[in-house]
């Protein structure tokens, strides 16, 4: 499989899944989750490899969600196609019968958050920053947000979090629980590697095993994606929806009072 929105590398034991498309800050539109999902597939079906990553190209981003240029024009009916294409990569991540680390230098807001709540461990840069956005478009991270943030910082936490839109420093991501490590830039791909190496030297089965029984929980939250995904999609074409994501293009504030009149 060729790529253009993705770089996928492998080698001795690391399969590498980076996001390539910094100009957007590395967001995903339909044709990123098509081929990371061929990638993550990939990665997931090959012995050799033990470990994936996945991480943003550029240095500016990890992931910054999806692309708001393709969103704002999606109906319900290819809305939960392309929140589908979503669900399907997050749940192989979840499903891959090795650990997966995601890799944040730099924004992971969004989308791209969600990401990072269903890789199976975080490490981040100190200039690293964390967040949701979809209040402030018009939109609700109900694929993984809702489900998985709480179960990692707090109820309380990630409803301030989902509520507020507002982003937080990775030392403070740390604190919550919301990502593993935290290290200097200069010190971040050695780190990455370093941990790699160390899963690398554990049984594969031992990992595989304790991936499944682990996730055993979140798993039963499966019905609550599809839920959600009908209840995204249901909000496209909404003028609160369009005016949100028209003003995040437009680089102004959205008017949303003007639907609580």
């Amino acid at each position: 499989m060729s790529y253009e929105d993705i770089i996928y590398e492998q080698e001795e034991g690391v399969a590498r899944i980076t996001i390539n498309r910094a100009k957007t800050f590395n967001s995903f539109r339909s044709q990123t989750l098509d081929e990371m999902h061929g990638a993550l597939e990939d990665a997931s079906g090959d012995r050799s490899v033990g470990v994936i990553v996945i991480s943003g190209a550029g240095g500016k981003a990890f992931c910054s969600g999806g692309d708001v240029s393709e969103m704002r024009d999606l109906t319900p009916e290819t809305g939960r196609v392309f929140l589908l294409k979503f669900l399907n990569f997050l749940q192989l991540v979840r499903w891959a019968p090795k650990p997966v680390i995601a890799a944040v230098n730099g924004y992971c807001l969004g989308g791209g958050n969600e990401i990072n709540m269903v890789c199976d461990m975080t490490i981040a840069t100190e200039r690293s920053v964390f967040g949701q956005v979809g209040p402030t478009v018009g939109s609700i991270p109900v694929l993984a947000g809702t489900q998985y943030l709480p179960r990692n910082v707090g109820d309380k936490k990630a409803k301030e979090i989902i509520f507020l839109c507002q982003r937080y420093p990775a030392a403070e991501a740390q604190e919550m629980g919301w990502i593993n490590k935290v290290v200097p830039d200069d010190k971040f791909e050695e780190e990455v590697h370093a941990w790699c190496a160390r899963i690398l030297e554990m049984s594969p089965q031992s990992l595989r095993i304790a991936k499944l029984s682990l996730n055993f929980e979140g798993d039963q939250l499966y019905p609550s994606f599809t839920h959600g995904i009908e209840m995204l999609a249901s909000t496209y074409e909404s003028e609160e929806l369009k005016e949100g994501m028209s003003a995040f293009l437009e680089k102004r504030k959205p008017d949303f009072q003007k639907f609580r009149k």
